[in-house]
């Protein structure tokens, strides 16, 4: 009987979490809040699939622990771990119990808060996780490597967002053309604030690179503008690598007058012809 309610209160508990938090987590905890001594760590949200799996960081010991849901509303979750389900035969097994106090960060897409150990004195610290789409490693044997751990300390230093929301941010990116006055290279202030938004954008994807692309209006002899639309499109790369875009993500192009976006016949389409664009390489 006793039983039976609490798998009914379990079902109650899962029911209500939001869907920013069902799905499966993967992170890292530490007694130090800049995780300097981290270790991995899985969290399966999924209803009926209770487990957090913990693991010494580029080892193979672990500990497989089932969980309850304590409280939780559409951003909080407490759980606590309950019960091993297996763990390794080793000195250095996690073999304490924990209990979480986790918050769901809308605007980085983390998962984040403290534990502490119900059963071992004086053993707390930090947690950190982001949803990702894998097999959760419930056997002994975990196929899944530590890159992901090592790359995840590395976008926390650089204040990455999580992986949902930096993808998200990229599909909803929309490219701006940045306009130059006349027989110029130089990037107006009024642009810096978007260029640096393209940066962080940029620098938060790994294989993506991007064209910046040159252009003038129809003032000139065709090979002077050519020379000025490169001379717009290396000003634009200057300032990206001046903010710390990397010159290997950059690729730099240049049309001179010959792609017009509008007349040359008024002052108002020259302005807009003399620009750079942007694309994703």
């Amino acid at each position: 009987m006793r039983l039976t309610f609490l798998c009914t209160v379990l079902l109650v508990t899962f029911t209500t979490l939001s869907a920013d938090l069902e799905g499966q987590w993967k992170g890292i905890l530490s007694i130090h809040q800049d995780f300097s001594d981290e270790q991995a760590i899985y969290l399966n949200l999924d209803k009926g699939s209770e487990l957090t799996r913990i693991e010494l960081t580029d080892t193979d010991v672990y500990a497989l622990k089932r969980f309850k849901v304590n409280d939780s509303d559409a951003f909080n979750i407490e759980i606590e771990e309950i019960n091993f389900k297996s763990r390794a035969n080793s000195r250095e097994t996690p073999r304490c119990k924990l209990k979480y106090n986790l918050k769901y960060n809308d605007s980085t897409g983390y998962l984040e808060g403290t534990f502490t150990s119900v059963d071992c004195r004086n053993y707390s610290g930090y947690v950190i996780l982001y949803k990702a789409d894998y097999n959760f490693p419930d056997q002994k044997k975990s196929d899944l490597s530590h890159l992901w751990v090592h790359r995840l300390k590395m976008d926390l230093d650089k204040g990455f967002s999580a992986p949902a929301i930096r993808k998200k941010e990229l599909e909803d990116f929309k490219f701006k053309p940045i306009y130059f006055d006349h027989d110029k290279s130089v990037v107006k202030a009024e642009f810096h604030a978007y260029l640096k938004d393209m940066i962080r954008v940029v620098q938060g994807h790994s294989d993506i690179r991007i064209k910046v692309t040159g252009h003038t209006d129809a003032v000139g002899t065709d090979a002077y503008n050519v020379g000025l639309s490169e001379r717009r499109a290396k000003a634009i790369k200057d300032f990206f690598v001046t903010h710390g875009l990397p010159e290997d993500k950059l690729e730099i192009d240049f049309k001179g007058e010959r792609e017009p976006v509008d007349t040359n016949a008024t002052s108002e389409g020259k302005q807009h012809n003399r620009r750079v664009d942007f694309s994703f390489v």
